[in-house]
């Protein structure tokens, strides 16, 4: 994939991110919704509470891009410094998506554990869970994969202008 132009760069957009960052974002998503399950089986309100950090983390990442999220910021911080320069870049818009599913489970997720409707906050989160280890452990961004059908379908059912 081809690197963001310096005007594009100059300009502050995000086109394209190091590809290690959101696989980093993954492994933490999913650490957190690993211990959202473990909660829920003590807590349904205390696992409702931790999975909606997670879905404003979500929201964050889907409204300011991969860079801007909290977990971006972490990767930027703290790993990668200890990292040498990315030899891989991956588009922000997918990723962006991606976010926004993942907030949407996450929110049916919150809604089901402090509902009291424990099997859909369950089963929400791990989707969600599927989604982040997939991408964590062999870079595999489903919603990522998702994203294109998605334009295909929207720029088919736009209506013309007239």
């Amino acid at each position: 994939m081809p690197t963001p132009t310096p005007t594009a760069v100059a300009a502050g957009a995000d086109v394209q991110v190091d590809v290690r960052g959101p696989r980093f974002a993954a492994w933490v998503t999913t650490a957190v919704l690993v211990a959202v399950l473990v909660v829920s089986v003590f807590s349904p309100v205390a696992a409702g509470l931790l999975l909606a950090v997670q879905a404003v983390v979500f929201a964050i990442g889907a409204a300011l891009g991969p860079r801007r999220s909290p977990y971006g910021r972490l990767f930027a911080r703290f790993v990668a410094p200890r990292l040498g320069p990315a030899t891989e870049r991956e588009p922000v818009a997918p990723l962006k998506f991606a976010q926004l599913v993942g907030g949407i489970f996450a929110t049916v997720g919150v809604v089901g554990f402090l509902s009291g409707l424990t099997v859909l906050g369950t089963v929400a989160t791990g989707f969600a869970l599927f989604a982040a280890l997939l991408n964590a452990a062999v870079g595999f961004c489903l919603g990522c994969q998702i994203y294109p059908l998605v334009v295909r379908f929207r720029r088919s059912t736009s209506i013309p202008a007239a």
